[in-house]
């Protein structure tokens, strides 16, 4: 069997089990990877092994590991009571605090990555003592860091305009920042209404917060502040957001704040290991041509009319397990030119938008980094394994909806 052909049929096997069974995909990933890559591909262990995202673990396990000893000395317990103050004890505010304070972060300069990071684990906190639902969360945190992740001094932001500076387009920071702004802000509102954010009933004055009345215990004082040093090292002085919260989670071992073998227990593992382990997966895909075989088959759909929801189509499913600032945004923004000579016509700023748009929407995926964030801050497993699946599910469906939202508003936004 082609190898291309093996590696592309085993990753959607190991994502319609992920949907079907209790099976952790991870693990199936893995094995599939391994027999993939060795008996098909013919490729050495290292090679397959060199899938494995270090970098993402590493980031996972440390983010989870600091939270989970805010959790264990009820440092979260204590913001979320903070959070339902600031809301007034109103259920249906918190989603939208969710997307405007990840919004907010993610717009000032770090981008979309290190705002879910940042926000994330204590909004999934938060809705797991206010009964919000964590899907709602989670697509509220994510949407919200997207919305704000192109801004023209945001790190993304600055990516996307100097690749399309180098490919012949500079100038259009301000359409770039409020398309992306605009169509995910809707994207947003949609999911609140579509989940019932709205519905959420009554006050959260009964729900399990932490009462404020009662004083910070020394334990959670020195947390809040290790918690603050840590925001702050990342935020300004670009610290390893994962290697920062191991020395961070120290910190608070060191201070007595917090027990490293009670947390360690809180720690998702399997969770962990089924995001990591379809990235194995997707490196064996990669190296054997699965997805340039993928790519091509959709490819070879696209006319100058039907280029931009095709191109939004392409980039969001590469998107959809792979790194948007890192891999598709850099790698397909410089293409434009090229891509319109190929098809014998098109809008170059059209098809620079539909690739943002169509990158953008599917970043809630487990498979790529902000999902996982997400789903890593869920303790337990029961919930984190129904909240991998929903966010798989929503994110290959925003593969079609960024088509059709590029197809229908790129051109006339283009030659607006």
């Amino acid at each position: 069997m082609n190898p291309a052909v093996a590696s592309l049929v085993a990753l959607l096997l190991a994502i319609v089990l992920s949907m079907t069974s209790g099976i952790n995909v991870g693990i199936v990933a893995i094995t599939l990877a391994w027999v993939i890559g060795s008996f098909v591909a013919h490729l050495s262990v290292e090679t397959i092994m060199s899938g494995f995202p270090v970098s993402l673990f590493l980031t996972l396990a440390g983010i989870s590991l600091l939270f989970a000893m805010a959790e264990t000395n009820r440092t979260l317990e204590w913001l979320a009571g903070w959070a339902v103050k600031l809301a007034r004890g109103d259920a249906r505010l918190l989603p939208l605090i969710f997307f405007s304070v990840a919004c907010f972060v993610s717009a000032i300069g770090p981008g979309s990555i290190l705002s879910v990071a940042l926000v994330a684990p204590p909004a999934i906190a938060i809705a797991g003592r206010t009964g919000i639902p964590y899907f709602l969360t989670a697509l509220m945190v994510t949407n919200g860091a997207n919305a704000g992740n192109l801004s023209p001094i945001s790190a993304v932001g600055v990516i996307v305009n100097t690749r399309m500076t180098e490919a012949g387009l500079p100038g259009h920071e301000g359409l770039v920042f409020f398309t992306n702004l605009a169509v995910t802000t809707l994207l947003a509102v949609a999911a609140y209404l579509i989940l019932g954010g709205y519905k959420l009933r009554g006050t959260l004055s009964d729900l399990d917060t932490t009462n404020q009345s009662e004083p910070l215990s020394s334990e959670q004082r020195f947390t809040l502040g290790v918690l603050a040093a840590w925001i702050t090292g990342v935020l300004l002085l670009d610290l390893s957001i994962g290697l920062s919260a191991f020395a961070a989670a120290l910190v608070l071992v060191i201070g007595r704040a917090a027990k490293d073998s009670t947390a360690l227990k809180r720690v998702p593992w399997g969770v962990i290991i089924m995001v990591t382990g379809v990235t194995v997966l997707i490196g064996v895909l990669e190296t054997t041509g699965g997805m340039e075989l993928f790519t091509e088959l959709l490819s070879r759909l696209a006319t100058p009319f039907t280029a931009n929801g095709v191109l939004a189509f392409i980039t969001g499913a590469i998107s959809f397990y792979s790194s948007t600032s890192g891999v598709v945004l850099p790698t397909f923004l410089p293409t434009v030119p090229g891509l319109i000579d190929r098809l014998g016509g098109g809008d170059p700023l059209a098809l620079s938008l539909s690739i943002n748009i169509g990158s953008s929407l599917v970043d809630v995926s487990p498979l790529s980094t902000l999902g996982a964030i997400c789903v890593a801050a869920v303790s337990d497993s029961t919930d984190a394994t129904r909240l991998f699946r929903r966010l798989l599910i929503w994110g290959l469906s925003m593969t079609l909806v960024g088509a059709i939202v590029s197809q229908l508003i790129a051109g006339p936004l283009a030659r607006f």
